[in-house]
């Protein structure tokens, strides 16, 4: 009998194989990569080893991952600062990690994506006054995760 195969679950270097192509395929955190292990039945120090070995060989990098997580976030689903902010602290990422993924983010390109996302909601916004246009608008950019000084500082110019 095979002393390193326990059953109901991979040896750790099977399990390590498997999360050396779950990193690869995309940036990952280290609480997608813990949970992604639990499910595999890995507990205790086999997680603290295979993490370890991860961080080791560079598939694994939670600055990386913040940068490459507020990039996506920013340029393809046009979220706000406040926005990525809450998911990263969801992925428990740390607050150095979180400042270094912020760099990725333009100051003009970050307003310019404000402006574009209210002109364009405000061809289909029905309102009787301006008062109202504006507050609806104001309230679409908050979901979206914009800061509300800029929100009403665009909106203001934009109308």
């Amino acid at each position: 009998m095979d002393k390193n195969k326990t059953y109901g679950r991979p040896t750790l270097e099977e399990g390590l194989a498997k999360l050396q192509r779950y990193c690869v395929y995309q940036d990952r955190c280290h609480k997608e990569v813990e949970a992604k292990l639990r499910a595999l039945g890995f507990w205790g120090d086999d997680i603290g080893q295979i993490l370890a070995e991860l961080i080791e060989e560079k598939f694994l990098d939670e600055e990386r991952f913040a940068r490459s997580f507020v990039r996506g976030k920013h340029r393809f689903k046009k979220w706000g600062r406040i926005k990525i902010e809450q998911e990263l602290k969801k992925k428990d990422i740390t607050g150095y990690c979180l400042k270094m993924g912020f760099t990725e983010i333009d100051e003009e390109e970050y307003r310019d994506t404000l402006l574009q996302i209210l002109e364009k909601k405000r061809k289909f916004v029905r309102a009787e006054n301006d008062y109202q246009l504006k507050n609806k608008l104001a309230r679409y950019a908050m979901t979206k995760g914009y800061e509300s000084y800029l929100i009403w500082e665009i909106i203001n110019d934009l109308i």
